[in-house]
C-alpha cells in the first residue's frame, strides 16, 4: 500500500461513522430518514482489502457481507456521510449502485400497508399478535397441534413453538425462525407455513403435513423482535425503537453496546476463521463465550431433548435467496455434501419454476456466501446423529428492499418456500434421509 492509500484510509476512518456501531450496539430511538443502501462491486484484491478495512475499522452498517460469487457488498450509509462515501469510492474506482434511496420510506410502508385485524399475511405482525394467533390455532386444531415453550429470553419472554403431528412415529422436521430480529419476513413465512400445513387441501401439502412431525418456532429472538416493532408513541414522526436491530437484548459487561448475534453464539467452531466478531458493538458479535445468550441456550437444551425425533433442521433468514448447507466456518465440505447439493438443486429448481421465476443459489455457507462460525445449523448438524440434512434458507430479495421487504411480497415468498419445501423433503426422502 502506498502513502496516499494510508492517508485516505486514515481520513476515511475518521470521517465515516456509518451506522453499524450505533445501530448494532447501542440502544436508542432510531429512524432511518434518508439513509441509503448501496451495492458495492469489488473488482480486485486491492478494492476488497480497502472494503475490509472499512468494515473492520469504521462503523458503517453492512447489510450483506462480501459474497465470493456475486463479488459485492451491501452497505447502509448515513445521510451526512453519503457525499464523502461516494467520493472515496470514486477515488478508488470502486463501482456502486444505489439500492434503497430512503430506508425509512420502506419501513413506513411496512407498517401502514394494512389495517386488517385479521391474520392474513398482508402485513407484518408483532409478537403479541403472533402469540394470540398461535393460541387460536392450538384451540382450533387440538388433535394435531401442541404448543411448547423452549425457555425464556433475557427479558423473560417465553419462546414459544408449535408441534404439528398426525402420527407419533413420523420423521421430524424442525424450523427455527427470526433468530435475527430485523428479518420480519421469516416469522411471517413461518406462520403462513403453519397455517398451510393445517388448512391446505393440496394433495402434496397434505402429505407433507400428515407424514412428518413439524416443530416450528416462529420467533426465536423474541426480545430483539419486540425491539424492532416497539413503537415510540410520543415521538414525532411516528417510529420504531430500531427497525433494523439484529441481535439479542442482553447487555455486555465489557461495553456499553447491547446484544449478541445469536447465530454466532452456538458452540460450533465458535469464533473460528474470522467467522464472527469479538467486538460487542459489531452486528456479528459472537458473545463472551458460546451459549452466553438465554435464547441460544434454551434452543440447544430443547433440541437435545428431542434430538432422536428430528431428521431435518431448517433456519429461516433473510435476505439473498440462498439455500446454505454446512459448513460456515470452513470451505471443507461435510461427508454428504453431494447429497446436500442434490437436495439444494431440487429446492432451487422448484422455486424458479413458479411464475415469479425467483432464482436461488445453493451450496455451503462458506463457499456460497461467506465465512460464518457458531451457527445453529452447523451446531445441530455436528451434534445430532439423526440430522444429516440441515440448511439456512435466506429468503427474498437480493437487495432491492433487503431487510425491509414490502408486505406485498410476503405471500409470494411464502409460496416459494412451500414449493421449495416440497422438493426438499421429497428429495431427502428419495435419498433415504427421512
Amino acid at each position: 500500500m502506498n502513502f496516499k492509500y494510508y492517508v485516505v484510509l486514515g481520513f476515511l476512518a475518521n470521517l465515516l461513522t456509518l451506522a453499524n456501531g450505533e445501530i448494532a450496539g447501542k440502544s436508542g430511538n432510531m429512524r432511518y430518514d434518508n439513509y441509503q443502501v448501496y451495492k458495492i462491486n469489488v473488482k480486485n484484491a486491492t478494492q476488497l482489502q480497502f472494503l475490509n478495512f472499512l468494515q473492520n475499522q469504521t462503523r458503517f452498517s453492512v447489510w450483506k457481507d462480501y459474497d465470493y460469487i456475486t463479488e459485492d457488498v451491501h452497505v447502509m450509509v448515513k445521510p451526512r456521510e453519503i457525499h464523502n462515501f461516494l467520493r472515496l469510492l470514486q477515488n478508488y474506482e470502486i463501482e456502486q449502485e444505489l439500492l434503497i434511496e430512503n430506508v425509512q420510506d420502506l419501513s413506513d410502508l411496512e407498517q401502514s400497508y394494512s389495517d386488517s385485524s385479521k391474520f392474513d399475511w398482508t402485513r407484518y405482525y408483532e409478537l403479541h399478535e403472533i402469540e394470540q394467533w398461535l393460541d387460536d390455532i392450538l384451540l382450533t386444531y387440538p388433535n394435531v397441534t401442541e404448543g411448547f415453550i423452549i425457555g425464556n429470553s433475557y427479558e423473560n419472554r417465553s419462546i414459544r413453538g408449535i408441534k404439528i403431528s398426525h402420527k407419533q412415529d413420523n420423521p421430524g422436521i424442525f424450523i427455527e425462525s427470526n433468530i435475527h430480529a430485523r428479518e420480519w419476513i421469516t416469522s411471517a413465512t413461518a406462520t403462513w407455513f403453519i397455517n398451510a400445513l393445517l388448512t391446505s387441501q393440496d394433495e402434496e401439502v397434505r402429505d407433507l403435513a400428515e407424514n412428518y412431525n413439524w416443530y416450528i418456532i416462529p420467533v426465536l429472538n423474541v426480545d430483539g423482535f419486540v425491539y424492532t416493532h416497539e413503537r415510540l408513541i410520543n415521538s414525532t414522526p411516528f417510529s420504531n425503537k430500531d427497525r433494523l436491530w439484529r441481535k439479542t437484548r442482553q447487555p455486555t459487561s465489557a461495553s456499553d453496546c447491547v446484544g449478541t448475534d445469536p447465530n454466532r453464539n452456538f458452540d460450533s467452531n465458535w469464533m473460528a476463521n474470522g467467522g464472527a466478531s469479538g467486538n460487542p458493538c459489531e452486528e456479528t458479535y459472537a458473545g463472551p463465550q458460546p451459549f452466553s445468550e438465554y435464547e441460544t441456550t434454551a434452543l440447544a437444551e430443547f433440541l437435545k431433548s428431542i434430538q432422536d425425533d428430528i431428521n431435518i433442521y431448517l433456519a429461516f433468514h433473510s435476505y439473498s435467496q440462498l439455500l446454505l448447507s454446512p459448513y460456515g466456518h470452513t470451505e471443507d465440505p461435510p461427508e454428504n455434501y453431494d447429497d446436500l447439493l442434490e437436495i439444494g438443486g431440487a429446492f432451487a429448481t422448484a422455486i424458479e419454476s413458479l411464475p415469479y421465476k425467483t432464482p436461488y443459489r445453493y451450496g455451503s455457507t462458506a463457499t456460497t456466501m461467506y465465512i460464518a462460525s457458531g451457527s445453529s445449523v452447523d451446531w445441530v448438524y455436528d451434534n445430532f446423529d439423526a440430522v444429516n440434512v440441515a440448511y439456512t434458507i435466506e429468503f427474498r430479495d437480493q437487495g432491492r428492499f433487503g431487510f425491509v421487504l414490502p408486505p406485498a411480497q410476503i405471500i409470494p415468498n411464502c409460496e416459494e418456500l412451500m414449493a421449495g419445501m416440497l422438493a426438499l423433503v421429497q428429495k431427502s426422502h428419495q435419498l433415504n434421509y427421512i
